[in-house]
């Protein structure tokens, strides 16, 4: 690798090294099969790259289901803007859940999720994962996103009155009596994180 660097700088060529040490995640995927990584994404998940070349982004994620549902999430933002980010759990290669804060650009932005590059940040440290059942975790998203029970009804294709229950639950749970001391709770989420609000800043 110190070779690889010396000759970087030599040559004024910087971005294979820029990809490989960048200080954050960072994720070439084709199909949503990871076709290359740096050390930092790796690490994050807990794996060496070599082992993550070609394999399915599903294994980072904490179920099948899961990972089919955050599917189709900011692909319309992708294809008219190329640009979107939000905040969604993953899953260590232990088996452990942590929050990322996940941004993302197509190289195919009429099919956005065929060729695409994407930033993980582990938001560990100001966001502690607290246990939550996969509905539990869909249900806070829609919260923080500002959607009503009935709306989040609507999208879950549940009724009114599971969500609102579900919504009692998490408030009992977590020892707050409404949705903003919730979202705190949970580490502050706010919904302009949760998803995709247009061209945030890096």
């Amino acid at each position: 690798m110190e070779i690889r660097i010396e000759d970087s700088y030599r040559s004024g060529r910087f971005e294979e090294i820029a990809f490989l040490y960048a200080p954050v995640g960072l994720v070439v995927t084709e199909n949503r099969v990871i076709r290359d990584c740096n050390f930092a994404f790796a690490e994050m998940f807990g794996y060496d790259r070599d082992d993550l070349k070609d394999e399915l982004f599903s294994s980072l994620y904490p179920s099948r289901e899961e990972f089919v549902n955050i599917r189709d999430r900011g692909v319309n933002r992708l294809r008219e803007t190329n640009t979107y980010w939000d905040e969604r759990i993953m899953a260590r290669k232990n088996g452990a859940l942590f929050w990322c804060r996940v941004r993302g650009h197509s190289f195919t932005p009429d099919d956005p999720l065929q060729r695409a590059v994407w930033s993980f940040a582990d938001l560990s440290e100001i966001r502690p994962y607290s246990a939550l059942t996969r509905r539990e975790r869909e249900i806070v998203s829609f919260l923080a996103d500002g959607l009503t029970s009935k709306e989040i009804a609507q999208r879950l294709d549940l009724s009114y009155r599971t969500v609102e229950v579900y919504r009692a639950k998490l408030l009992k749970k977590f020892g707050v009596t409404n949705t903003n001391a919730l979202l705190q709770a949970l580490g502050d989420i706010e919904s302009a994180h949760v998803v995709n609000r247009g061209a945030e800043g890096e």
